[in-house]
């Protein structure tokens, strides 16, 4: 009986252990799938505003350019506390670049992309 009441903690803690590594394992798909949407959207947003700056677009095209911004808004939600350095959150730089025209902004947050390894879907 000794035995038995020795290893039923042990295996519960195993039980524990293995649940966290795919737990984790979770996490960490589900934060790459984050980052995925995060820079297709802000690479989408990015296609649109270029798109938008060389032709003269009507309210339709700046529609499409703020739409594709609040997309990208969005997908940036669960990641705005990452840090893309100079002091600024993702969150801080994705808005100064989409609402304050911020260059060195846009740039941080397309570093940010290239560090994550989606630097292919930004522009």
């Amino acid at each position: 009986m000794r035995v038995l009441k020795a290893v039923v903690p042990a295996l519960a803690l195993v039980a524990v252990t293995a649940g966290c590594s795919s737990s984790e394992g979770g996490d960490e798909q589900r934060l790459t799938a984050q980052r995925e949407n995060y820079c297709t959207q802000l690479g989408a947003w990015q296609k649109a505003r270029n798109a938008a700056g060389t032709d003269t677009p009507g309210p339709s095209g700046y529609d499409v350019v703020g739409a594709l911004a609040q997309d990208a808004f969005l997908a940036m939600r669960p990641l705005r506390d990452e840090t893309v350095g100079g002091g600024r959150t993702l969150a801080e730089a994705t808005v100064a670049a989409m609402n304050n025209s911020d260059s060195e902004a846009e740039g941080r947050v397309v570093q940010y992309c290239d560090d994550v390894g989606f630097e292919t879907l930004t522009r």
